[in-house]
């Protein structure tokens, strides 16, 4: 894993792009992303990485008010959820990493929404509305958590058993 140069870039493209392209409401791979890093790059990238992606793109697309430094925290704690699984070897921390970071996201968020606009009364039940209108949201949010995480991990997984059978020494010591 020395020369993992273009992974964080591929890494920072993709995720610009996916969120300029087409797709449904909180369905984007910046928490896979930030857990990828966590694991197998650098430990500066489970940060570095997610946050760099929000800002560049929102650089284009907007920067919408101050509930954003709550979204950009939890892809924060989401890299940090990573680190903490990154000595496990086994792939069952995909899902349990994953989940806990699409909650931590949904927390975080909305909790952010609530604190920071005046759509929602700032009393308990508001709060509670607040949580309550994100639901529908927090669906695309895991699924996209657990569908992404899996394929960016799994695929890097099985790259790796590949390419220590067929590719030499040389070859595997310059792609990986």
């Amino acid at each position: 894993m020395k020369n993992l140069k273009l992974i964080p870039l591929f890494f920072l493209i993709f995720g610009i792009m996916a969120r300029f392209l087409p797709h449904p409401a909180n369905f984007a791979p910046i928490t896979a992303i930030a857990l990828f890093g966590a694991r197998y790059l650098p430990k500066k990238f489970a940060f570095i990485l997610p946050i760099s992606i929000l800002l560049i793109s929102d650089l284009f697309l907007g920067f919408y008010g101050p509930e954003m430094f709550f979204v950009y925290g939890s892809f924060i704690l989401a890299g940090f959820i990573g680190l903490v699984s990154r000595n496990k070897k086994s792939l069952s921390f995909i899902p349990f990493t994953s989940i806990s970071s699409s909650i931590i996201f949904f927390l975080i968020s909305n909790f952010g929404v609530w604190l920071t606009t005046t759509m929602y009364a700032k009393n308990i039940i508001g709060l509670e509305s607040c949580f309550i209108a994100a639901i529908p949201f927090f669906r695309s949010t895991l699924l996209s958590d657990l569908l992404y995480t899996t394929l960016f991990i799994s695929g890097y997984e099985l790259s790796l058993i590949l390419g220590k059978k067929l590719l030499s020494r040389q070859q595997f010591a310059l792609a990986f």
